[in-house]
């Protein structure tokens, strides 16, 4: 006889899930430093001074790279800098 999984065996396991990334996300020293290379879209507008606009064009252009995970665009954090020290060197 086979054992299916139950609605109580989902939410035991979802719980188990939350604490762990709960678990994961505490060790870290800062919110935004789970992943240093990609930074999320209100963190590059407040750290280059832009509009959500101007952010979209860039990811439109190609000019920075991006991942969208879950609604929520990243962007590689490389590529900012080197458009910031193209800008700067104008």
């Amino acid at each position: 006889m086979s054992e299916g999984i139950t609605k109580d065996d989902l939410r035991q396991f979802g719980l188990l899930l939350m604490d762990n990334l709960r678990a994961m996300i505490g060790t870290s020293t800062e919110k935004d430093d789970i992943h240093p290379d990609w930074l999320k879209s209100r963190v590059v507008r407040k750290l280059m001074d832009m509009s959500p606009g101007t952010l979209q064009n860039l990811r439109i252009t190609g000019k920075v790279r991006f991942k969208k995970i879950l609604g929520s665009y990243y962007y590689n954090k490389a590529d900012l800098q080197q458009l910031f020290n193209e800008q700067k060197d104008q």
